[in-house]
């Protein structure tokens, strides 16, 4: 139920402090999973204190127990384990302080760890974080490589010595982290997101030597899976050994098999690129040499043809023929024009056998009144009617002077 407060009735603190008793108390008891980060056993005290801190989360809480409780599994419990509590949430008022206070307390063995990372497993490969198509291709040769490893480890010492034999001139951005216990995880998280957000860096490895199922739990933490599931940048994974395989193996791009592995598989080695591009300059300069001596042979081939060797043979060859297709189209053509003049000499005199020039050259005259028409019937002119007379060589104008013009027609001097 809401309180009704206010700046001039409020609540003393000490009221606030039994209010959130009260409902703590009315919390039962709870299973609690975590991981051990700090145990106090003083001699004498018939009291454990100890915290419990979410390995995912910065968040811990305080754990009180008799020691009678603690002792049942003091043998296989230590800092940095992790255990399943059966604790009541405990509210103490004078500090406003929460903590639990656990009845029981067991270990979370090896075997049910596996089986917890198994379904988280498969649970984030049925989101695709896992999807082969979700991977990213290494560059050949990186300018920059950031490194994620325990301070001064074999593994980061594996993985520089190994990448610059290899490739001497290769760079690192290293980030020095805790590779295993209660602040692994956090760490490593945040160096990967550091490592990814700097444009120069090309490719980002995780690094850590071998150890126990326990030791490597921290790459198998969902907050770093998801972590390396959002980066821009490849990563690698290089946790342990051949047979150990936590979860950032199957969401890290390539997964190298140990820290040296990682070293071989982020840069090419310089003494096998040098023979590589000296077998591709020999299979080159073969080529190229097979090439010319193919084209120097198919040259020779050519010029030895008859025409190569002597071009005017053809030509020697051809002119004879020639220059008789030549004498003969100019008879066929001398032929052609000699019955051509034939014909139309022929033609020509027909026409001016029948034109009505050669008519008038025989004497005879054509009559036309002044209006251009040729008189065929006597009856078509009148007495006194002058006409134009045309011959051969001129024309002249006559007139009618007969009475009777059906019958004859006087022709009157010019």
């Amino acid at each position: 139920m809401a309180l009704n407060t206010s700046a001039d009735a409020p609540l003393p603190v000490g009221e606030v402090s039994r209010l959130i008793g009260r409902w703590i108390d009315r919390l039962g008891a709870v299973w609690v999973e975590g991981q051990i980060t700090q145990l106090s056993r003083r001699p004498g005290a018939g009291v454990v204190f100890l915290t419990l801190r979410d390995p995912s989360h910065d968040i811990s809480v305080a754990v009180t127990c008799f020691r009678q409780v603690f002792d049942d599994v003091a043998d296989v419990v230590s800092e940095g384990a992790r255990v399943v509590v059966l604790a009541k949430p405990e509210w103490y008022a004078p500090r406003g302080q929460l903590s639990l206070r656990a009845t029981e307390i067991r270990p979370v063995g090896v075997g049910e760890l596996l089986v917890r990372l198994e379904q988280l497993k498969k649970a984030l490969g049925n989101e695709g974080l896992f999807a082969a198509e979700r991977k990213k291709a290494l560059p050949f040769l990186p300018h920059l490589v950031g490194l994620v490893c325990g301070r001064a480890s074999a593994a980061e010492r594996d993985v520089l010595e190994n990448a610059r034999r290899r490739w001497p001139a290769v760079r690192f951005e290293v980030r020095n982290v805790a590779v295993q216990g209660v602040h692994a995880v956090p760490q490593v998280v945040q160096a990967v997101k550091e490592l990814d957000d700097l444009d120069e860096v090309d490719v980002i490895v995780v690094a850590r030597g071998g150890g126990s199922v326990e030791d490597l739990l921290p790459f198998s933490d969902e907050q770093l899976v998801r972590a390396v599931a959002a980066c821009r940048t490849p990563v690698v994974s290089a946790i342990g050994h051949e047979p150990d395989h936590p979860l950032l193996d199957y969401v890290a791009d390539l997964r190298a098999s140990t820290p040296t592995d990682a070293a071989k598989k982020v840069v090419p080695d310089v003494g096998e690129e040098y023979e590589r591009v000296r077998l591709l300059l020999d299979r080159a300069r073969r080529s190229v040499h097979a090439f010319v001596e193919r084209e120097e042979r198919g040259l020779a081939h050519a010029l030895a043809r008859p025409a190569m060797e002597d071009p005017h043979r053809m030509i020697d060859e051809r002119a004879d023929h020639v220059a008789s297709l030549t004498e003969r189209a100019r008879r066929t053509l001398g032929h052609l024009l000699d019955r051509a003049d034939s014909e139309l000499s022929h033609t020509h005199a027909r026409v001016v056998g029948l034109s009505p020039a050669s008519t008038l050259r025989r004497g005879y005259a054509v009559l036309q009144r002044p209006d251009g028409h040729v008189v065929r019937d006597p009856d078509e002119v009148a007495a006194d009617e002058t006409l134009r007379a045309r011959v051969a060589e001129g024309e002249f104008t006559v007139r009618v002077d007969v009475a009777d013009v059906a019958d004859v027609a006087d022709v009157a001097d010019v």
